[in-house]
């Protein structure tokens, strides 16, 4: 059975993850199958848009919990991984994936079949379009995983500064509040009705004409709002302000479905030394 399966009609290409016994965790064949789909779907003149969804209970619970612990670290090429864990030779080397990669030139609608947790929640935010099935659950689960929370989800989805905080601590959302904020633009009672709504949407885009539907594309990528990089510097501060040994702690409690025993930093000190904007300023003023 392929863990990514994917198929071709009148311009549409369908990508559908198939591994529902894990919730279509993103483990490392995941991956690295559904970058080779991304690539195909780049590459051939044939299909315009992609349908993106995922078969079973969830659409991606994400990062696969279990193959980390069994590696034994943190999956590197993460954009919530410090810097220090960044190239580690243990962990998965970075995929040629242009749909992570955001490089598409071509629309893809995220039809959310269930749960979006963590890895899973990015890739339904990285679809130009979303339809959901009223029943899936989403979460933005980095605060849990990693020494810093996803701060930035809310703010590129043009969400309020509250919700956006709520975002970035983990908090569960139901599909329908996501759509009541703007999130979502379809939402689905079933399967059924959600792959009629991708599908829908999907033949709107084809009757357009080319070079509209390319620049169309072009235009709205480019006006998502992006995140400053002083900010951005910042984080990447804060992604390795702690005991790194808490990431592979939350992981192994998650596996072994146990309460974490976090460590929180190895010098207590740490506690009172947060970085800063200030300071992240100072070093960019001085150089």
């Amino acid at each position: 059975m392929a863990i990514i399966e994917t198929e071709r009609s009148n311009g549409v290409m369908l990508v559908r993850m198939n591994r529902p016994e894990r919730l279509n965790a993103l483990g490392a064949e995941m991956r690295a199958e559904l970058a080779a789909a991304w690539c195909e779907f780049r590459d051939s003149a044939d299909v315009e848009v992609a349908i993106f969804t995922g078969s079973g209970r969830a659409f991606c619970a994400g990062e696969d919990m279990k193959e980390s612990v069994a590696r034994g670290s943190v999956p590197g090429s993460s954009a919530n991984a410090p810097a220090s864990a960044r190239g580690d030779a243990t962990a998965p080397p970075p995929l040629d994936n242009p749909y992570d990669a955001r490089t598409l030139d071509k629309p893809v609608i995220a039809a959310i079949n269930g749960f979006a947790m963590g890895g899973g929640f990015m890739l339904a935010e990285h679809a130009d379009l979303r339809v959901a099935m009223r029943s899936a659950i989403f979460e933005m689960s980095e605060a849990k995983r990693w020494l810093l929370g996803g701060f930035y989800h809310g703010f590129i989805g043009g969400l309020s500064h509250t919700v956006a905080t709520e975002m970035a601590f983990a908090f569960r959302f139901p599909a329908e509040r996501l759509y009541e904020l703007g999130w979502i633009n379809r939402l689905a009672e079933d399967e059924e009705q959600m792959m009629s709504m991708a599908r829908e949407m999907a033949a709107h885009l084809l009757t357009l004409p080319p070079a509209s539907r390319v620049n169309t594309l072009a235009m709205m990528r480019a006006m998502r709002p992006t995140v400053p990089a002083e900010f951005e510097a910042l984080a990447d501060r804060m992604r390795g302000h702690g005991a790194m040994s808490d990431l592979m702690e939350s992981r192994r409690a998650f596996a072994e479905k146990r309460t974490p025993n976090f460590t929180g930093w190895d010098d207590p000190a740490d506690r009172y030394r947060t970085p800063t904007l200030e300071s992240i300023r100072e070093e960019r003023a001085g150089r």
